[in-house]
């Protein structure tokens, strides 16, 4: 008999060159807790937005996987990413969910830190510590590797894990139409006051492929197409968004790292398509921003815009209408907790904001028409992963197999029709993380060739 490893086991689960995916990985137990130690240990994880924390002793608690984690601004300015658990018993040393202090102190036995991590207090140091506690040594647990870009903080706890930009790699372009100003400058995004975080009974990865570019299950909101809940929907423009996209070619992209877009191009001479019709002053601002980002970048570089995308493995964005980061936090095998941060230019008008506010919340979050639907979706894609009938039949990712027919139009491997090449390659790089790999194979360095036609 050959003996099962590990690695065989996965190969197994994730065949790749036939299209198959074993429902298996979206229910076992002891999946989930390998996924929390190989996965969520080393891939760069979205912490939060430097927005949430502009000024000294500002906090915000946020997770990386299953673990809770303080995101920080200290008297210094720096920002600082730290576990958020005691040194001495693994209490939680920040309760709230965001705010401002001096000191995070233990509610169990009063230990204090300083906002840069530092242990401050301990309570009758003196005559139970001194001589056998050193204090430099006890610290807050902070990530070895942390990123800003772009207002957004990215995190890793491997202290061997690439820069965050060489793990982007190609999917930075993408991202960055999300995260950049409507008007093309860089950067300039915040997040809308409030995080929306919902319990989903759905294994995080059913939600993370969702978003990289899986149009094959618009006939889910049809319901919401007809009625309109677009921003133009006064105007009489059906369906979820405004019809921006209509001389748009479509891309669905993947790239090395396990990143995946569905973004398009625009024809550098399609005529502008007038949007958020519902109000006058909105739709002047986004009339003025779309020409002084054709002014900014040039006819060539404006053709590409936004629509979804997943950064491996769990940050999930809308890059236009809506426009917001989605991050998929396990917290089961069969439940995810859903986090939604909105964004806006931070300079955008308040009339601005307010209006895209009230869009966003209509289209997505725990209330959002649209998000509704993908969640029953999601709810009974895992149900029907656990059964021991069928656990036995494999899950189908065939469509497109092996059909790339748009490479060179935009780095990496592209698809001008309907595809699921990006969940192929997003779970041949999973495989690679439940295997252990090198951050050379994680990088997709030894891939070879697009995810179709891998082992």
């Amino acid at each position: 008999m050959i003996p099962i490893t590990t690695e065989s086991r996965y190969n197994a689960l994730i065949n790749l060159r036939k299209g198959l995916i074993s429902r298996e990985i979206f229910s076992s137990r002891e999946i989930y807790e390998e996924e929390l130690e190989k996965v969520f240990t080393r891939a760069w994880l979205f912490v939060g937005h430097e927005s949430q924390i502009p000024n000294p002793g500002d906090f915000f608690t946020s997770r990386m996987g299953a673990e809770s984690v303080i995101l920080a601004r200290d008297k210094k300015k720096n920002v600082h990413v730290f576990l958020n658990s005691c040194r001495h018993r693994g209490m939680k040393v920040c309760q709230y969910d965001h705010g401002n202090t001096q000191l995070f102190t233990c509610p169990y036995h009063s230990w204090s830190y300083t906002t840069d991590g530092r242990l401050f207090g301990v309570p009758q140091f003196k005559g139970l510590y001194e001589g056998c506690l050193d204090k430099e040594a006890w610290s807050l647990i902070e990530v070895p590797k942390m990123a800003v870009y772009k207002g957004t903080v990215w995190a890793s706890w491997d202290k061997d894990a690439p820069d965050f930009l060489t793990y982007l790699g190609d999917a930075k372009a993408h991202l960055d139409l999300a995260l950049d100003c409507r008007d093309g400058r860089e950067g300039g995004s915040e997040v809308l006051l409030g995080v929306h975080k919902w319990i989903i009974p759905c294994n995080w990865k059913f939600a993370a492929e969702n978003f990289l570019g899986d149009t094959y299950h618009n006939v889910s909101h049809r319901s919401v197409d007809l009625i309109g809940i677009g921003p133009s929907a006064e105007a009489g423009v059906k369906g979820r968004r405004d019809n921006e996209l209509e001389f748009a070619r479509h891309l669905w992209v993947n790239f090395p790292a396990g990143h995946g877009v569905h973004s398009a191009l625009v024809p550098e001479d399609s005529p502008f398509v007038d949007t958020f019709q519902n109000n006058p002053v909105v739709a002047d601002y986004f009339r003025h921003c779309h020409a002084e980002r054709k002014r900014r970048l040039g006819a060539e570089r404006n053709r590409l815009v936004p629509f979804v995308g997943t950064i491996y493995p769990n940050t999930s964005f809308h890059g236009k209408q809506p426009r917001n980061l989605c991050v998929w936090h396990p917290h089961g095998p069969e439940s995810t907790e859903a986090w939604r941060f909105f964004l806006v230019d931070a300079d955008a008008p308040q009339e601005v904001k307010d209006f895209l506010r009230a869009y966003y919340m209509r289209y997505s979050g725990p209330a959002g028409m649209t998000e509704q639907d993908d969640m029953e979706n999601w709810n009974y894609a895992t149900a029907g992963s656990r059964g021991a009938i069928a656990k036995r039949y494999p899950y189908n990712y065939q469509q497109s197999l092996g059909r790339l027919n748009g490479e060179g139009l935009v780095p990496g491997h592209v698809s001008t029709q309907v595809s699921e090449e990006n969940p192929r390659q997003f779970y041949r790089r999973w495989r690679d993380y439940m295997n252990g790999a090198d951050w050379e194979t994680l990088l997709g360095r030894k891939d070879g060739g697009p995810a179709s036609f891998a082992d």
